[in-house]
């Protein structure tokens, strides 16, 4: 029988706790940045205007094609390299983990989030922009006030289930020496080598995560949902 030690977790609580924050303002920051972001590439996306349309579309794809744990790399490890050409630095400019983190999580979020955002906007009937202009709204006006409050109702259900993936792949930043909730287990079973006890209650943490979330975005897309 594998004797438990239940006091382990007791000790670790702490240091999961602040890698669990760190996990937490990752993902709300990334989340509410690549919603933004990706809310004007998908308008973009939707134009007419080809200078506006193209540069979107090749970002989106990209980034889509591209597995996240190399957009990481790519940014840690290139972005610095490519400001000291730029700025002529002697050394490779610092950018450091955090930063790279929070820039690569919301620019690669925002490219799943326009292709939601879009796929909301176009679930729109047309005649409702339609009857914007005959109202006199511009473009954007109509976007603003009929076109988007409507398509969030839409896309709540795929933005939640991004968000969960978000918050799971958050994890990815182990990679790159930031202590993140995985990255302090990993600590923790260095110094106890009590694998299974760690990775239990990091899994349940997770667990209870996502399942709050799942539960929050239930009751917000009942309380939005048109009659």
């Amino acid at each position: 029988m594998y004797d438990f030690d239940f006091d382990v977790i007791q000790r670790s609580l702490p240091y999961l706790w602040k890698g669990l924050q760190y996990t937490a303002t990752l993902t709300l920051v990334a989340m509410a940045g690549g919603i933004v972001i990706g809310t004007l590439l998908a308008m973009a996306r939707l134009s007419s205007i080809k200078i506006l349309y193209w540069p979107a579309s090749i970002y989106v794809n990209l980034l889509r094609s591209t597995p996240l744990i190399l957009v990481i790399f790519w940014f840690y490890f290139l972005v610095p390299l490519i400001a000291q050409w730029i700025t002529s630095s002697p050394t490779p400019v610092s950018i450091g983990p955090d930063r790279s983190a929070f820039i690569t999580f919301t620019i690669f979020e925002a490219a799943y989030y326009c292709e939601i955002i879009r796929a909301g906007i176009q679930s729109i009937p047309h005649g409702q922009v339609a009857a914007g202009y005959a109202l006199g709204l511009t473009y954007g006006q109509s976007m603003r006030h009929v076109i988007l409050p409507q398509a969030v109702r839409t896309v709540m259900p795929p933005l939640t289930s991004q968000a969960i993936s978000l918050i799971k792949d958050s994890a990815l930043v182990s990679t790159i020496a930031i202590y993140d909730l995985t990255m302090q287990a990993q600590a923790i079973i260095a110094e106890t080598f009590l694998t299974f006890e760690i990775w239990l209650t990091v899994a349940a943490l997770y667990l209870v995560i996502t399942c709050t979330l799942s539960y929050a975005a239930g009751r917000l897309e009942r309380r939005l949902k048109l009659p």
